[in-house]
C-alpha cells in the first residue's frame, strides 16, 4: 500500500509540474499575443473586415504657356450603395431606377448582392445628385468625383489626349504626366463580417484624395487656333486623307501649336471612330518628304564644301544614275544654272550631282545628325522614327533619290526638328512640350529648360544655306510663301504615297511645305503636311504653302515681331506650277489607265479633276481633239457606263511594267494578255493607243531588267526610279 501511495504521490507531481508548464506556456503566449504583436493582430483584423475603396483624385490643371486654362477637372458626385444597410431593396430600386436612367430590375440585382461596397452610377449629373439627396434612400451614398473637362473642345485634342472613367490617362499629355497630373488617392472604409454581412455600429469612414500637380505647356492657344483655322480650311477646300501643321520655336524647341486633321473632341472621345483618335499623325505619320528634304541635302553640301553658289550645273530635264533616269519636274530641263538656282527652283538633277559628290558615308553623317531614323523624344506616346535604308545597304541610285527626299520616310515632326537646327544656327533641339509643374498651390516644383541634343552644322553653313532658302520663297518654288514685311526662308516638297505592297500609288500624293522666319533672327518655325488632296491639285507650293504663309503671318504678328516695309512682294504665283496661257489641243484619254491619261494631259500643260474611283478613264469633259487653253481642267470619268456602251477599249502603253502589273491592268480593262518571258515589258503588240475590242489578247514580251534596246525612246516625262514621278 505504502508503495502504491508514493507512486500515486510521484505522478499528482508529475501532472502537476506538466500543467504548471503548459499554463506557464499559455501565459506567455498570451503575453507575446498581447503584447508584441497586438497592433499587427489588431490591424490584421481590421484588414479582414474592413473594405477599402479607392477614391479618385481630382487631376491637376493644364494651361498653356501664357496661364490660359485649357484642361481643368470639374467635381461631380458618383452614386454608392452598401447592400447590407439597404432593407428594402425593391422600394428603392423602383424609386432610384427613373432618376439614373437604370433598369430597375438591374439596380434591384446590385442592391441585393452579398457584397459590402457596390459602386451603382458613376460621375451623375448635378440634377441627380440632387434628387438622390432630396431622397436620401437607405443604403446609398454620394461621394464627391470629378470628371475631365476639356475647354475648347477640339483645340490640340491629339496633343492634350483624354482620360478614361477612372480619370487616368489615356492618350497625349494626359498619359505622358499621368503620374503628375492624377493626384493622391483617397479611400472610403466600410466594415462587414466575413460573409459580408452588417456588424453593430460599423464603421464607416471617408478619407478626402489630395489634388494632382499642375502643367504649364509650351503650347500658345493664339497661335493653336491660327493652325485649327488654316487646317479646316484646307480640309474643306481639298477633303485630305490627312493634315498637319505644327509650329516651333527653333531656339528652344518648345512647340507652340501642333494640329491635326481628322480631329475629334476629346470630352466625347469615344463617340468617333478609333482610328481618329489612337495616332498622332505630327508624330506618327511616315511618308517620303519629297523636295523639303532637299534642305538637307543642302546643308550636308555646304557645311561639306563640295559645292558653292556660283558652281553650275547643267539640266536637260534628266539625269542617268546607274540603269535609270532620274528627270526633272520640269519638262525639258532648267538648262545651265548655279547652284544657288538649283536650290531656287529645286532642279532634280543638280540635287542628285550634289549628292553624288557628298558620297554615302558623308550623306548619311548629316541624316542622322539632324536626327532622321530616330525619335525626337517629344513627351508623347507613338512617336515613329521614319524609314531610313541601312547606310552599308545604300547604293549609289538610292543616294541619288534620297537626295531629292524619295526612298526615305520621315515624320512632321522630325522634319519640324531639322528645319529648326538649320534656323538656329546648327543646333538640334529636343521638342519641348511641358515648361513648368505646379503644385496644387500654384508653387513651381519644378522647370524643363531648353534640351540641346548636338550640333548638325557650323553657324556660317547655316547661314548660306538660309539665304538659300530665302530665295526659294522671294523669287522661286515657295512664293506662296512669302509674308509680306518679313524675311521668310522655307522649301516645298510634293510626292506620291507609297502603297501597302510597295511602289507608288497613281493620284495620290503628299503636298507640304516646311519654313522659318524672320530669316535673320529665327523666331517662328513652321511645317505643313497635308497628305492625298483631292480634286486634282497637290503641289507643295500650292496646297502647303498657303497654309503656311497663313499661319506663319498671324503669328509673325501676335508675337509683335516687328516688319520691314522694304521687302518687295514676288511678283504672281511661282512659274513652275502656272504655265502661261495658250492655245492646246486636248488629247484623247478615254479607255486610258488613269495615270497614263495624267501623263497625257500633264505632257500637254493641262490640269485635270478625277470624278469616280476606278483605273480607267471611261469619259472626259472636253473631249478629245477639243481646242481649248492650257488653264482648263480636264474632267475625268472613272465610273464604268452602263452595259453596252463605250467606243472600244484603248490598249495601254506597258512600257517598264512587270507581268502582274501588266496582267491586273489588262484585267481591268477587259483585255487578255499573252506572256512571252520573263522581267518587264519588253514589246506589245498591238502597240499602244490602238483602239481594240473587249476580250482582244495583248502579245507582250518580257525581258529581264537592263536589257537595252537601240533607238529606244526614253522613259515617260515625270517617271523615274521606282516608276515614281518625281516632282517638286
Amino acid at each position: 500500500m505504502r508503495t502504491t501511495g508514493i507512486l500515486i504521490r510521484k505522478r499528482l507531481t508529475w501532472l502537476f509540474l506538466l500543467c504548471s508548464t503548459a499554463f506557464m506556456v499559455l501565459v506567455f503566449r498570451l503575453a507575446w499575443i498581447q503584447f508584441v504583436q497586438g497592433d499587427y493582430l489588431q490591424e490584421k483584423a481590421l484588414e479582414v473586415r474592413m473594405r477599402d475603396v479607392p477614391v479618385e483624385a481630382k487631376r491637376g490643371t493644364i494651361y498653356d504657356r501664357n496661364g490660359k486654362e485649357l484642361v481643368t477637372s470639374v467635381s461631380c458626385d458618383s452614386v454608392y450603395a452598401i447592400p447590407y444597410l439597404v432593407k428594402n431593396p425593391r422600394q428603392v430600386a423602383d424609386q432610384l431606377g427613373p432618376v439614373l436612367e437604370m433598369d430597375a430590375d438591374r439596380l434591384y440585382r446590385i442592391l441585393t448582392r452579398k457584397s459590402c461596397y457596390e459602386w451603382v452610377k458613376r460621375k451623375v449629373k448635378p440634377e441627380v445628385s440632387a434628387k438622390i439627396k432630396e431622397l436620401k434612400p437607405e443604403g446609398i451614398h454620394l461621394v464627391e468625383e470629378s470628371r475631365r473637362f476639356y475647354r475648347h473642345e477640339t483645340l490640340a485634342p491629339h496633343l492634350l489626349g483624354f482620360t478614361g472613367v477612372d480619370n487616368q490617362g489615356l492618350m497625349g499629355i494626359e498619359k505622358s504626366y499621368d503620374d503628375v497630373l492624377k493626384g493622391r488617392q483617397g479611400r472610403i472604409l466600410v466594415e462587414h463580417d466575413a460573409a459580408g454581412r452588417s456588424v453593430p455600429d460599423p464603421i464607416h469612414r471617408y478619407y478626402p484624395p489630395e489634388q494632382g500637380n499642375h502643367l504649364v505647356l509650351t503650347l500658345d492657344e493664339s497661335i493653336q487656333y491660327f493652325v485649327e483655322r488654316e487646317l479646316d480650311k484646307v480640309v474643306a477646300r481639298y477633303r485630305p486623307k490627312l493634315a498637319v501643321a505644327m509650329v516651333m520655336d527653333p531656339q528652344t524647341g518648345e512647340i507652340l501649336a501642333m494640329g491635326n486633321r481628322p480631329t475629334f473632341n476629346s470630352n466625347n472621345w469615344s463617340d468617333v471612330p478609333r482610328h481618329v483618335w489612337d495616332r498622332n499623325p505630327a508624330i506618327w505619320y511616315n511618308y517620303e518628304p519629297g523636295s523639303t528634304f532637299k534642305i538637307i541635302t543642302t546643308s550636308a553640301a555646304v557645311s561639306e564644301k563640295v559645292v558653292r553658289t556660283e558652281d553650275r550645273f547643267y539640266d536637260p530635264g534628266y539625269v542617268k544614275v546607274a540603269d535609270r533616269r532620274i528627270r526633272c519636274w520640269k519638262g525639258g530641263g532648267h538648262g545651265s544654272l548655279d547652284f544657288e538656282e538649283v536650290v531656287m527652283h529645286s532642279c532634280n538633277p543638280g540635287f542628285v550631282e550634289v549628292g553624288l559628290r557628298l558620297g554615302r558615308e558623308r550623306f548619311y553623317k548629316y541624316v542622322r545628325a539632324f536626327g532622321f531614323g530616330e525619335k525626337t523624344g517629344i513627351d508623347l506616346d507613338g512617336e515613329a522614327r521614319g524609314i531610313v535604308i541601312k547606310e552599308e545597304d545604300a547604293t549609289n541610285l538610292n543616294i541619288a533619290t534620297m537626295a531629292i527626299g524619295q526612298s526615305i520616310a520621315v515624320t512632321p515632326i522630325q522634319l519640324l526638328s531639322a528645319t529648326c537646327a538649320l534656323a538656329n544656327g546648327g543646333t538640334l533641339m529636343k521638342p519641348l512640350l511641358v515648361r513648368e509643374i505646379r503644385d496644387s498651390r500654384g508653387k513651381t516644383v519644378k522647370t524643363f529648360k531648353p534640351h540641346p541634343i548636338r550640333r548638325v552644322m557650323a553657324r556660317e553653313a547655316a547661314d548660306q544655306v538660309k539665304a538659300l532658302l530665302e530665295n526659294v520663297v522671294s523669287g522661286g518654288t515657295g512664293r506662296n510663301a512669302f509674308v509680306e514685311g518679313y524675311r521668310v526662308a522655307g522649301k516645298t516638297g510634293t510626292a506620291q504615297v507609297v502603297g501597302e505592297s510597295g511602289g507608288y500609288v497613281t493620284g495620290r500624293h503628299v503636298a507640304s511645305f516646311t519654313g522659318f522666319a524672320p530669316v535673320e533672327n529665327p523666331r517662328v518655325a513652321v511645317t505643313v503636311m497635308i497628305a492625298e488632296p483631292q480634286g486634282g491639285v497637290y503641289y507643295g507650293g500650292v496646297v502647303a504653302a498657303p497654309v503656311f504663309q497663313a499661319i506663319m503671318q498671324d503669328t509673325l504678328h501676335y508675337l509683335g515681331l516687328p516688319a520691314n516695309p522694304g521687302l518687295i512682294k514676288p511678283p504672281g504665283p511661282s512659274s513652275w506650277y502656272e504655265a502661261p496661257r495658250v492655245r492646246v489641243k486636248v488629247p484623247n484619254v478615254v479607255n486610258y489607265p488613269v495615270h497614263e491619261a495624267v501623263r497625257i494631259l500633264r505632257a500637254q500643260g493641262l490640269s485635270f479633276q478625277t470624278r469616280g474611283s476606278g483605273s480607267i478613264v471611261y469619259g472626259q469633259v472636253p473631249q478629245g481633239g477639243a481646242e481649248t487653253m492650257n488653264d482648263v481642267t480636264v474632267l475625268l470619268d472613272l465610273n464604268p457606263p452602263a452595259l453596252g456602251g463605250g467606243e472600244g477599249i484603248t490598249v495601254p502603253n506597258l512600257s517598264g511594267l512587270t507581268e502582274k502589273e501588266v496582267r491586273t491592268l489588262l484585267e481591268e480593262m477587259g483585255l487578255v494578255l499573252d506572256p512571252a518571258g520573263t522581267g518587264l515589258v519588253w514589246s506589245q503588240d498591238p502597240a499602244p493607243g490602238r483602239k481594240v475590242t473587249r476580250g482582244t489578247a495583248v502579245r507582250v514580251e518580257f525581258r529581264p531588267p537592263g536589257a537595252v534596246r537601240p533607238g529606244a525612246p526614253e522613259a515617260a516625262p515625270g517617271m523615274a526610279y521606282g516608276g515614281n514621278i518625281i516632282m517638286d
